[in-house]
Parts: structure tokens; C-alpha cells; sequence
């Protein structure tokens, strides 16, 4: 990750990251939501900002994973068809990542979280 202001700005990534990995292991996802925002004030362009989320998700969540099962709280019997979906959508998604503009990537994350926003508050049990 690159810094622009050296030491403020290690302790921005830092502070960063602390808070994505609470929302992580709180919510059971959702740091890279987070993420996203807080890399682009540490100095990452948006597209940067987006892979490098994805990067420091993966042992984030595979630690929250750990503590999860080893508390009986996974249902393994979703994993493989879940995994699959990830997959291909995530592959589906570098691809558009590299190709549309930063401008349409900033829109389509607002209007994700902010449907992800109105179903956690109206939709949710």
C-alpha cells in the first residue's frame, strides 16, 4: 500500500484497518465495504482501492471463518454452491473492474451499499 503522508499516513492504514477487520468478524462480512473507502483516503486510486480490499479480506475473513466454525456456527452444507457462485462472479468482476470506468465502479458501490443499507434496516429478521 502506498502512504502519502508517511507516518500519518501508516497509522491511517493501520486505524483502517483495524476497523475493517472489526466490521469483518463483527458482521461476518462487510470489511470490504469498509475497506474500499478508508484505502482510497490512505492515498489508493479507486481501482486500487478496490483490489487491495479484496487482498486484505481474504486472510480477514479467514481467520473470522476459524473463529466461526470452531464456535459450530457455519452451515458447511452452503459451501459448495456458494463457493461456486463467489467464483464466477468474482472472476466476472475483475473483468468489469479493468474495463468500465472508475466513475461507473464508484456509482454501482454506492448503490450497492446503500441497497445493502436499506435491506439490513427494512428486510432483515
Amino acid at each position: 500500500m502506498y502512504s502519502k503522508n508517511g507516518k500519518k499516513g501508516r497509522i491511517t492504514q493501520i486505524t483502517s484497518g483495524i476497523l475493517v477487520g472489526l466490521a469483518n468478524s463483527l458482521f461476518g462480512g462487510g470489511g470490504g465495504m469498509l475497506a474500499v473507502p478508508l484505502l482510497q483516503k490512505t492515498g489508493l486510486n479507486e481501482k486500487q482501492a478496490h483490489a487491495t480490499a479484496i487482498l486484505v479480506i481474504l486472510p480477514v475473513s479467514l481467520l473470522s471463518f476459524v473463529l466461526y466454525a470452531m464456535r459450530g456456527y457455519c452451515r458447511f452444507s452452503v459451501l459448495i454452491p456458494t463457493a461456486l457462485g463467489v467464483l464466477f462472479g468474482g472472476i466476472l468482476g475483475a473483468q468489469w473492474l479493468k474495463k468500465l470506468p472508475t466513475k461507473t465502479v464508484n456509482f454501482l458501490f454506492a448503490v450497492l451499499q446503500a441497497l445493502a443499507g436499506v435491506f439490513l434496516c427494512f428486510f432483515s429478521k
